[in-house]
């Protein structure tokens, strides 16, 4: 177990924010967290399990613990005829890991590639894209409870999964996730009915079969001609959820905006796609200082080198409540506030 005072995180968080941890620490092993919990420095102080970062806004210097696993590692368990069951650690890369599947021939997890973040923190957001979620593959995760510090194991139902959300998210706090056990199928069955997926595939020079490693290929050039590099400037990915409303109140949307995406939701349930709600407002490439939106993907809010996470926040408020004069719609944002 390592742990640092007064951390700093701006390495930590894929916002670039500026802000300090009153703790971080990091386990390199389940086993570990007997002697994190027995530590009398961590006792009552509020406690934030730390990923990759890369769904996180900290608006200001965490007055708690910080705690960030560090598990590493990935195995196949077992493969039979249908299916293929693999298990990746929770401090293992995201897109690392979904890059070693398609790299042994596994479907399945290619469309949620170039997603950053760690494998832990995948189940929490029950992250999404291009056809795709998480819970489409996710057999169990294995989780340790921080209130009694024992090991505990979650089926996919257990881990009660809708858009966005989990248990895992719903209890923030309550548990780390140590391990990800995923079913993937043999059979490959490609999910191409998104924008620009077919385009990407037909720009490759690769005229082969349709494989795993060609989608794959093809969502990582959809999602770099359209999402800013994390690396390159600061930013979470898509900052809002996209709103689900009554079938009702979308009809009566897009009888005064005839233009206004409309998908089905479910019984008498409709989503909007929060971005072109955004756009509509005026903020697709809007800039205040350093916090600002993304000229080419208005749910993406950036900081262009110095904002703080107040300030972005601000930003984040503010397109809310345009949203809401304008629609009578509100946004929730995806990442953690802290």
């Amino acid at each position: 177990m390592q742990v640092v005072e007064q951390a700093p995180l701006q390495g930590l968080n894929t916002f670039h924010v500026s802000a300090r941890a009153r703790y971080l620490v990091t386990l390199e092993s389940p086993a570990e967290l007997a002697d994190f919990l027995a530590d009398p420095r961590f006792a009552a102080l509020p406690l934030f399990v730390l990923g990759g970062g890369s769904n996180l806004l900290l608006t200001g210097d965490f007055p708690g613990v910080l705690l960030q696993p560090h598990f590493l590692g990935r195995t196949v368990l077992s493969s039979d005829t249908g299916r293929v069951r693999v298990r990746a650690c929770a401090g293992e890369s995201w897109d690392g890991f979904v890059g070693w599947t398609v790299e042994q021939g596994f479907a399945g997890l290619e469309n949620l590639s170039c997603i950053p973040g760690h494998v832990g923190a995948a189940p929490v957001q029950n992250i999404g894209a291009y056809g795709v979620e998480l819970k489409d593959v996710v057999e169990c995760v294995e989780a340790l409870d921080l209130a009694t510090g024992r090991a505990v194991k979650f089926t996919a139902d257990e881990c009660r999964f809708s858009y966005r959300d989990s248990i895992f998210k719903r209890q923030p706090g309550r548990y780390l996730i140590s391990a990800v056990v995923f079913s993937l199928p043999h059979a490959f069955t490609p999910r191409l009915d998104y924008p620009g997926v077919p385009e990407a595939l037909a720009a490759q020079q690769d005229s082969g079969p349709l494989t795993p490693a060609r989608v794959r290929r093809a969502i990582c050039a959809v999602r770099h001609s359209k999402l800013p590099d994390p690396a390159v400037l600061g930013n979470a990915g898509s900052f809002f959820k996209n709103p689900v409303v009554s079938q009702s109140q979308a009809d009566s949307l897009k009888a005064e905006n005839a233009a206004m995406p409309v998908y089905p939701a479910g019984s008498g349930l409709a989503k909007i796609p929060a971005a072109w709600l955004i756009e509509q407002c005026g903020f697709k490439g809007y800039r205040d200082g350093d916090a600002g939106v993304h000229e080419k993907h208005a749910l993406v809010l950036v900081n262009y080198g110095r904002a703080s996470g107040a300030e972005l926040w601000a930003l984040a408020e503010k397109i809310r409540a345009a949203v809401k004069a304008r629609f009578g719609v509100e946004l929730e944002p995806e990442p953690n506030k802290l």
